[in-house]
């Protein structure tokens, strides 16, 4: 089967005093909460939040998952992505299984060794490894502890039994959640023959002096090439990320109006990197250009970054004059309208 074409929400929750509408990280939670739920009735298929640690940002993704999980219904909800480095696996499995059954099997995880974090060593500071390696091989625990598997022995009278106890609370379903986000072609091959899904954004860690949209194609194609060799049952899910930012009145214009909408290419993290650039305009460019998006066209699903610091009443309009006059041109239909039709 093949998945229908999905758009939903990016957010990485900055807040500032003083700075937007966004003042606190109290204000970054709730709004973050209600955007969501404003999302679902637009019709957005999705609410997704970047994890950040030591820096003004959405940091504790699994209390904000499980509050947006029973404030919805309909809408996946996610992660774009959370480091590994940071995490204890097994804590995070049973986490993560109690807010998939809150929400009723709708998370969505993207998880990967993370991006460049402002902290010197940050995931040592939580006690763990700081090596990427590391990230790869809690991933794996975790990824047995939530399908099910029995990972520590069962006491027997102070000595470890024969039985192998699961992780408790476990969430069926949530094994085929999982997204890799992978910044390379080679990290894109690994999720494939892993059997995770894709997410990729607007960064990718290697740069080939071709387009940002045709090298994030081809490691959507090598992604997808690796999937099928390792013969995996199920369909594997794609999403890439996008800012789409549509100019509809003068505060837009003041706003956004200087973007100059190419990409850029700079060093990050010792590599020479590739930024994807914006769709910065008005609806009708935006919805052409990004129908010629080689990527976002081959994915199934198209993660809108917004400007979560504009509060909720800005990004809800904005994410209505996408999906009202942009997401079609790349295929998508509003859920809503679906959901009455069926």
């Amino acid at each position: 089967m093949s998945h229908p074409k999905r758009i939903g929400f990016l957010s990485f929750g900055a807040w500032h005093p003083a700075g937007g509408m966004t003042n606190s990280a109290a204000d970054a939670l709730r709004q973050t909460v209600e955007l969501a739920v404003a999302a679902e009735e637009i019709g957005i298929d999705g609410a997704f939040v970047r994890v950040h640690h030591f820096s003004r940002h959405l940091s504790a993704p699994f209390p904000l998952l499980a509050a947006i999980g029973v404030r919805t219904s309909r809408i996946e909800i996610g992660t774009g992505v959370i480091d590994m480095r940071y995490e204890n696996p097994l804590y995070m499995a049973e986490e993560a299984a109690a807010a998939d059954l809150l929400a009723g099997g709708r998370l969505q995880l993207g998880v990967s060794r993370g991006s460049p974090e402002p902290a010197h060593n940050g995931a040592e500071a939580f006690g763990y490894s700081v090596d990427a390696a590391d990230a790869r091989e809690k991933t794996a625990r975790f990824r047995a502890a939530i399908a099910g598997a029995g990972v520590v022995p069962a006491d027997a009278g102070g000595r470890p039994g024969s039985a192998l106890l699961a992780v408790q609370p476990h969430s069926p379903g949530l094994a085929d959640r999982i997204w890799w986000g992978s910044g390379s072609r080679e990290t894109a091959a690994w999720a494939g023959e892993q059997g995770m899904n894709l997410m990729s954004s607007t960064l990718l860690l290697e740069d080939t002096d071709v387009p940002f949209a045709e090298l994030q194609a081809e490691q959507i194609a090598v992604f997808r090439e690796a999937w099928e060799n390792a013969g995996h049952s199920r369909e594997p899910r794609v999403s890439v990320s996008r800012s789409v930012i549509p100019i509809t009145s003068d505060l837009d214009r003041r706003l956004f109006g200087d973007d100059a909408n190419e990409d850029q290419v700079g060093w990050l993290d010792g590599a020479l990197s590739r930024f994807g650039r914006s769709y910065t305009g008005e609806p009708d460019r935006i919805a052409k250009e990004l129908a010629r998006d080689e990527a976002a066209t081959a994915a199934d699903t198209l993660l809108l970054t917004v400007p979560s610091q504009l509060g909720v009443e800005y990004n809800a309009a904005l994410l209505e004059t996408i999906a009202r006059e942009i997401a079609p041109a790349i295929g998508w239909r509003r859920a809503a309208a679906d959901a009455a039709a069926a």
